[in-house]
């Protein structure tokens, strides 16, 4: 809208600039040819006059000269020129623009995810829903946002969030589930309206703070989500894993198969190798799922793919396997490794440091805020707060802060301060996670991916997602659009970047999958890969 009233204003300057030389050459031409004098102000109420086709006033019959005449004609033709294209130009376009700029207040979508408020972690829950073919709508109280999403596809409409009426205008009560992810009052007051609405609307709430989920629940709140929670407990578990050869962070699919990521620190024995030449396949029998090469997954990684202090190896194997690649995944010079730095002290970090206490992990906590449980006061980004917090003396530190251009900064300080130090960092939105990693980040996880997986898990029939707190996503699903074929036809790898590594069929978990082995009706296929691969898979296969 912005554009058009520069175009209208622009447009009426022009138009005033036009009356000014006209009137200034009206005068002078009355002067020089019709030896009439005439005032400016009364040479640009003629000017006007003509130019509107109002009518001449008194002056018509003073038009003697064929000069004057031909100026007069000029004008005439000048205003109906005028009107011409103010229409398709300006005033047509401009109500269009207008009808178009108004965003919708409702939805004919029905059994569907009503989705109050658009946050930039729910485009990792749009993607899913997505690519599960399940239709859903936001809605915002921002009018401009509405329009944008609409403008790209993307159902949304107009409305204050806690209103019935809103509610009611989304189809609340003819929705398979409702998830309100604002703030913990303002949810409240969303489940309290939408309970009024429909007593049997599944109503999913995104709590920050834990204290607040009983009042969640109360207020009728069928799932409950904390996603910080869940991130704090997984940034804390890796910066433990990463300082032990002690496999622990897998997820374990059966006695016979485990799947794992495993960050490789610098100076340890795979550094400087491809996959091919580390006999990770060969040698030790692990099926290569992907890897993160300085963030960007690669499905399967080739002899250009060297592997680094940044390579993250998503791996699937015998936990003894699993183990063993582990061990050579650690560096050989250990430094301090029972002592962590943590950096915020939100939700976010405050479950990272119970984490690492309970591991009997020593931690040290830098925040800006000086209250209870923070040791050194002071921004992160401040090298001489990361010297009182004895960041070089640490094997890590987790950054657990609110604002991501502050977490990469606050990398990129560190990386000249303690270059030895591993960085494991918090992203609020995916896409700045490439951002940190290039920054120096050892392992990102993004807020939006954890709550997005764990919405999804929920919303998601015949879907299960294992992993909602790892970089990688391992999902439990049907695949219906394959049954009957063999994965080496199907050749899903090639197709999607990612890897079915078992399949659940008759109660049993069948592990050794061959390109011939063929999909039946009733299997249960246990896939992992990137959150792209995976949507990619969901679309094809489901």
């Amino acid at each position: 809208m912005n554009h058009w009233w520069r175009r209208i204003v622009l447009s009426l300057v022009a138009v005033l600039v036009l009356v000014l030389v006209y009137a200034w050459l009206y005068q002078l031409g009355m002067a020089t040819f019709e030896g009439e004098t005439r005032t400016y102000a009364d040479a640009i109420q003629t000017v006007i006059e003509t130019l509107t086709t109002a009518g001449f006033g008194g002056d018509a019959g003073d038009w003697q000269s064929p000069q004057m005449n031909l100026f007069v004609v000029v004008m005439n033709l000048t205003g109906v020129l005028l009107v011409f294209l103010a229409l398709p130009l300006i005033v047509v376009p401009l109500f269009q623009q207008a009808l178009e700029d108004r965003p919708p207040e409702s939805t004919e979508l029905t059994d569907h995810i009503v989705i109050c408020s658009y946050t930039p972690r729910s485009d990792v829950l749009a993607g899913e829903l997505e690519a599960a073919n399940v239709p859903y709508v936001f809605i915002d109280d921002d009018p401009e946002l509405v329009v944008e999403l609409n403008s790209e596809g993307t159902n949304a409409i107009y409305g204050e969030l806690d209103q019935e009426e809103t509610l009611q205008a989304a189809n609340a009560a003819d929705a398979h589930a409702l998830v309100t992810d604002i703030d913990d009052e303002t949810n409240a007051m969303v489940i309290l309206t939408a309970r009024e609405l429909s007593s049997e609307l599944r109503i999913v709430s995104v709590v920050e703070d834990e204290d607040v989920a009983s009042y969640h629940r109360y207020a009728g709140a069928d799932e409950i989500v904390r996603p910080r929670r869940v991130l704090g407990q997984s940034l804390a578990t890796k910066a433990t894993t990463t300082v032990s050869e002690e496999l622990r962070d897998t997820i374990e699919l059966s006695e016979e198969l485990a799947v794992t990521e495993l960050l490789v620190q610098e100076h340890s024995d795979l550094v400087g190798q491809t996959i091919p030449e580390s006999g990770i396949r060969d040698r030790m029998g692990i099926t290569v799922i992907g890897a993160w090469f300085n963030g960007e997954f690669v499905p399967v990684p080739g002899p250009e793919n060297v592997i680094d202090g940044n390579t993250i190896l998503l791996v699937a194997g015998r936990r003894d396997d699993l183990t063993e690649l582990k061990s050579q995944t650690v560096s050989s010079l250990r430094h301090n490794p029972d002592r962590v730095v943590v950096g915020g002290y939100g939700v976010v970090g405050r479950t990272a440091v119970e984490t690492l206490v309970s591991g009997g992990v020593s931690t040290c906590v830098v925040d800006i805020v000086d209250e209870a449980g923070v040791d050194v006061v002071g921004d992160v980004t401040d090298e001489s707060v990361l010297e009182d917090a004895a960041v070089d003396d640490s094997r890590s530190i987790i950054l657990t802060l609110d604002d991501d251009v502050t977490t990469i900064y606050a990398t990129l300080v560190l990386k000249q301060v303690a270059p030895g130090v591993e960085i494991i960092a918090r992203a609020n939105e995916t896409e700045n996670i490439p951002k940190l990693y290039r920054a120096g980040a050892e392992y990102v996880l993004s807020l939006s991916t954890v709550t997005g997986r764990m919405l999804a898990s929920i919303l998601i029939e015949d879907e299960e997602i294992l992993t909602p707190e790892t970089q990688f996503e391992l999902v439990r699903t049907t695949a219906p659009r394959i049954v009957g074929r063999s994965l080496g036809d199907v050749d899903l790898r090639a197709r999607t970047g990612c890897t079915v590594v078992a399949v659940e069929r008759n109660g049993d978990l069948l592990t050794d999958l061959g390109p011939e082995f063929v999909v039946s009706v009733d299997d249960m296929l246990i896939v992992a890969g990137s959150d792209e691969a995976i949507n990619q898979f969901v679309t094809l296969a489901c």
